[in-house]
């Protein structure tokens, strides 16, 4: 029997304890989907559990590793995906009910390279059904129900990769995927308590993956621990080939972060006005972040371009969006989508001008330009991830998140394909997770881990034994 216990940690210690024959791949892939089916369906996590596929490949892998092959780190790992990424033998279902039936001739591209890597698929992910595109009001936005908070059952998970982070959160997965096109990965993270990554835009091949927004669609990991984030980003990464969308060849790659302490000369960049209009807990924790960062940084305020990054953001993916799923709204079926508000702006998003879409990509790229000049003097910008902690999932979105000043951080680096890390920073109020993000250059990944990497070394604010005798308590 593998304990719970294990089943939380990172993906390194997972590998080390596979290599040194405590267990096997199958043992490992048995107890993880045995947990994804008992701790799943409570939280409104799991969509399809691939278990047939997982078991063949996990006995295909144990040979492997008895015959003296190994893939690499992410070698027997078990993990899941988004339900918006395809795979072959189960349907892909994009989280809503005019898709549920769906299914695909083959893998996503991810899907492929994870496998490749020797990570075992066991389930497809629970998510805000289209990735929340049209804008949504509720958090019971999805046919699968609410994503429901691990740490509170009573809060959400965050969206729109809610399953993802909650299976990765309450150790239903060794790790996940999911995506982000502004907020999806960086929000169910800081509300679940892990770790999760942005990449640069098109550092990660998108085939095979819904297409919300063509030019602001990223696919990224979700891990435990940032490290984690990096070994399943080093595997992943694979520019989106013949996407007329891509800006140019990357610069650079994932690569191992600095995290032994010895460097102490990062240069950290705090927008103005962060931490200032969060929740108290947001506030005094980013506080305490700035004090940890100074212990290995020099942390400097600073302003950032005074550009409209939110209303460029949502011209972009409205237009886009209506042109993605033009079939959609035009057939009807957008009525048989679970959120009203989710219906009304599907026909919003479609009265989009041809002019300001044209006008909010001119922007755009005078906010890539002067947001790279700001990056070039500092190895990240950092501001809290969320303004407040998860909210319950009874209430209006709209109602609830009105109530604080949103970072503008996030925004901006999602509109102009900026890399972040997403890290846990302590608990706030109803003693739910709070999180900072850490946001970098293009293409500068390994920067940015190394300064997330040596942050996470010096604090410790998750423990996900403690969250797991909390779940089997309830």
């Amino acid at each position: 029997m593998i304990s719970d216990e294990i089943l939380v940690e990172p993906v390194d210690e997972l590998g080390q304890r596979l290599r040194a024959g405590e267990f096997t791949v199958r043992e490992l892939t048995e107890a993880y989907i045995d947990r994804l089916e008992r701790v799943g369906p409570e939280l409104n996590t799991v969509v399809t559990v691939t278990d047939e596929r997982a078991l063949e490949a996990a006995d295909r892998l144990d040979e492997e590793l008895e015959a003296g092959e190994d893939r690499g780190p992410l070698h027997g790992i078990p993990y899941g995906v988004k339900d918006l990424v395809a795979t072959e033998d189960a349907p892909t279902t994009w989280g809503a009910e005019p898709y549920r039936d769906q299914e695909f001739d083959e893998d996503a591209a991810v899907v492929r390279r994870l496998d490749e890597a020797g990570g075992v698929l066991i389930g497809k992910l629970a998510m805000v059904e289209l990735a929340g595109g049209f804008g949504y009001d509720s958090a019971d936005a999805t046919f699968s129900g609410p994503g429901k908070n691990p740490w509170d059952v009573e809060a959400w998970a965050g969206g729109s990769s809610s399953g993802s982070a909650t299976a990765v959160a309450a150790g239903l997965v060794g790790f996940a995927i999911g995506t982000e096109t502004w907020g999806s990965l960086n929000t169910p993270a800081a509300f679940s308590g892990i770790s999760a990554v942005r990449p640069t835009y098109d550092l990660v091949s998108r085939n095979g993956v819904m297409a919300l927004s063509w030019t602001m669609d990223k696919v990224g990991p979700m891990c435990r621990t940032v490290g984690g984030c990096q070994r399943v980003l080093e595997t992943i990464a694979e520019p989106h080939v013949g996407d007329r969308s891509r800006r140019g060849p990357p610069k650079g790659v994932p690569g191992t972060p600095r995290a032994d302490g010895q460097r102490n000369d990062f240069a950290i960049a705090v927008p103005e006005g962060a931490g200032e209009g969060e929740q108290e807990g947001v506030r005094e924790n980013f506080e305490r972040t700035l004090e940890t960062l100074a212990e290995f940084a020099t942390v400097e305020r600073v302003s950032l371009p005074d550009l409209p990054y939110a209303a460029m953001a949502g011209t972009v993916i409205d237009a886009e969006a209506a042109a993605a799923f033009e079939t959609l709204v035009e057939s009807g079926d957008v009525h048989e989508l679970d959120d009203e508000s989710h219906q009304l702006g599907s026909y919003r998003a479609s009265t989009v001008l041809a002019k300001d879409y044209v006008n909010a990509n001119r922007v755009r790229t005078k906010a890539q330009r002067q947001l790279d000049d700001l990056l070039a003097e500092y190895d990240a910008l950092v501001s809290p991830a969320r303004e407040s902690v998860a909210n319950p999932l009874e209430e209006s979105l709209t109602e609830f998140f009105g109530q604080f000043e949103t970072p503008p951080v996030n925004a901006a680096a999602n509109v102009t394909g900026l890399p972040g890390v997403t890290i846990p920073n302590g608990f706030g109020e109803r003693d739910l997770p709070t999180a900072v993000e850490f946001v970098g250059r293009a293409w500068d990944e390994p920067t940015l881990f190394a300064v997330a990497c040596e942050y996470e070394r010096r604090t410790d604010h998750i423990d996900y034994a403690a969250l797991i005798e909390g779940l089997e308590g309830r």
